[in-house]
């Protein structure tokens, strides 16, 4: 598997904000969204026992399998290698390609484009502000809906889109404000 890099941390965003987590991030997309934070350019090749030696030393059984997009890669053999482990696995995944049907959980943060799935764990739509299309995902039914502001790199705008994405939840209260904390607290 292409890893970029496999970290502990806490989950810094949605729905398990502040829950200690291992986070494994795969190399490689299907999209390329102009406001990833990921680096994809650098990885490194690691086999399954490989993974799961490195995150076997840290404490928390949360695992935040992320990428790029997970689904490129992640096999059913790998998350139950991670279930007999007492693991439990979260995805965030753009919802383009289905995962394995044994996730714990999932997380769609789908980037306006069609998904595949109808229904998820946890709905995550990053936010641009006032404009943006939300019909796109009336049919994608989730326990859990979070809006995240699209954070642009620029203070004055990133302000404007916090503003508007607060407004739209209060006018759509289905929505629960989910803020990338780790970025705020200056955490990895």
């Amino acid at each position: 598997m292409r890893i970029n890099e496999i970290f502990y941390s806490l989950q810094g965003e949605g729905f398990f904000t502040g829950t200690p987590a291992v986070f494994i991030r795969f190399l490689g997309c299907n999209l390329a969204c102009d406001f990833c934070d990921t680096v994809h350019g650098r990885y490194y090749e690691a086999t399954q026992e490989d993974i799961l030696d490195t995150i076997s030393g840290y404490p928390s059984r949360h695992v935040v399998i992320t990428g790029g997009e997970p689904s490129l890669q992640l096999t059913d053999e790998f998350v139950t290698a991670l279930h007999e482990r007492g693991y439990f696995v979260q995805v965030e995944t753009n919802g383009t390609i289905r995962l394995p049907d044994t996730v714990d959980w999932i997380t769609c943060s789908p980037k306006n484009r069609d998904v595949v799935y109808n229904e998820v764990d946890e709905l995550k739509v990053v936010y641009m502000g006032k404009g943006q299309d939300m019909t796109l995902y009336d049919g994608i039914k989730a326990s859990v809906y979070c809006l995240q502001p699209c954070d642009v790199k620029d203070e004055k705008r990133n302000a404007v889109i916090v503003a508007d994405t607060i407004e739209y939840i209060k006018q759509h209260p289905k929505w629960r404000l989910s803020l990338q904390t780790h970025k705020i607290l200056d955490v990895r």
